[in-house]
């Protein structure tokens, strides 16, 4: 990406978003009833429930229910991430599903506890946040299946899974692009709060960046984090990953001191990051997180350069087949490269003007890291 590159993947951009608002939209109804569609918990999934057609015309008698973290079901990051898993158990399995949004951490233990009392047979709760009021459900509630996503699995509690995933693995892979991509020789990350499912992300990219060097001769410089100090650039305050503003702040001083890449960890926080590379006239882009943030995120897919992906909806529709089949085990998942549970997102407006080479290179250390020939170092992996 020199910066005549990152101007051509932002106009390419450009072009396939407006060929994309020109599309025809699919048929629907202007006279149906929303409460009548079994979509409309996707567009406002609060304190609702949906009831999927039964397959074969056999009655499901099965329910799975979901608790967000106080980001909300259209986060464009883990949560809403998370709840499309619930949305496919109901569609592919005919279940019924029941969702609630969490708008403060004092919220989890009611919000879990309403689930509860609405006959969930699962409840997936989405975030390491609420791993005391799920590991206190579950011991209150045996019979109860749970799985809670972004953390361990409880000892001594045989009724949850952990569903867990190695985001410093892709992240090594956007680190190593990043630096390979920058104009100004000069990187950043930052993240909303120092907890270790944000600072996986932060680890990886700055081994990434650092092996760039390493193979190339180069000195790519990487601000906000630092593995070996486990510290680094954070938004803060009361709301870290809900302050659009912070993010954008705190984007703008990694760019001020030279930084042309960006990879926000902080939800939908890392929103305001994408809005100073989309202000930034061509001159910075982004590496976002947790899902496909061309797809989650369209408004910005002219500065999002690639995504670090975690599989949530995967683990999420698994578990609940799995509670279903009566097979929920406490056993750990954790999502890898190997297994697909993480991954690298395309590059899509930028993959043909990336440097020569690049993504043959990023094929190879991805091979290399699930053959353990790259050691990923962080201390945060699970």
């Amino acid at each position: 990406m020199k910066k005549s590159i990152l101007r051509v993947g932002a106009l390419a951009a450009a072009s396939m978003l407006a060929l994309s608002a020109c599309a025809e939209a699919p048929d629907t109804d202007p006279t149906a009833d929303p409460g009548d569609d079994a979509t409309t918990a996707a567009e406002d999934p609060t304190d609702a429930e949906t009831d999927a057609p039964e397959p074969d015309g056999e009655e499901v008698d099965f329910k799975a229910c979901m608790v967000s973290d106080f980001g909300g079901f259209d986060d464009k990051s883990f949560n809403e991430t998370s709840y499309n898993g619930l949305l496919q158990a109901r569609d592919e399995l005919g279940i019924e599903i029941g969702q609630i949004e969490s708008n403060a951490e004092s919220e989890y233990a009611g919000n879990i506890q309403s689930q509860i009392d609405a006959g969930c047979n699962i409840i997936i709760t989405v975030g390491f946040a609420l791993a005391n009021a799920t590991e206190a459900a579950a011991q209150q509630n045996p019979d109860v299946d749970f799985a809670i996503v972004d953390f361990n699995s409880f000892e001594g509690v045989d009724n949850v899974k952990g569903l867990l995933f190695n985001a410093a693995e892709p992240g090594f892979l956007a680190g190593y692009a990043s630096a390979a991509v920058s104009e100004t020789g000069t990187i950043g990350t930052f993240g909303g709060a120092n907890y270790p499912t944000v600072s996986i992300f932060m680890d990886g990219f700055e081994q990434g960046a650092l092996h760039y060097n390493e193979v190339k001769g180069e000195s790519v410089q990487v601000l906000g984090w630092s593995e070996a100090e486990q510290d680094g650039q954070f938004i803060g305050g009361s709301d870290p990953f809900g302050d659009i503003p912070g993010g954008k702040n705190t984007a703008a001083t990694l760019i001020a001191q030279g930084a042309d890449v960006i990879m926000p960890v902080a939800g939908p926080a890392g929103q305001g990051a994408l809005q100073a590379a989309q202000e930034s006239g061509g001159n910075v882009v982004a590496v976002w997180v947790d899902t496909d943030g061309t797809i989650s995120a369209p408004e910005f897919a002219d500065v999002i350069l690639t995504s670090v992906e975690k599989a949530m909806d995967v683990a999420v529709f698994e578990a609940i087949r799995d509670s279903m089949d009566g097979q929920l085990d406490p056993t750990e998942y954790v999502g890898t490269l190997e297994n697909g549970g993480v991954a690298l997102s395309p590059f899509h407006a930028f993959e043909d003007t990336l440097p020569e080479g690049l993504l043959g290179e990023l094929e190879e250390l991805e091979a290399q890291i699930i053959a353990g020939e790259i050691e990923i170092t962080s201390p945060s992996q699970p």
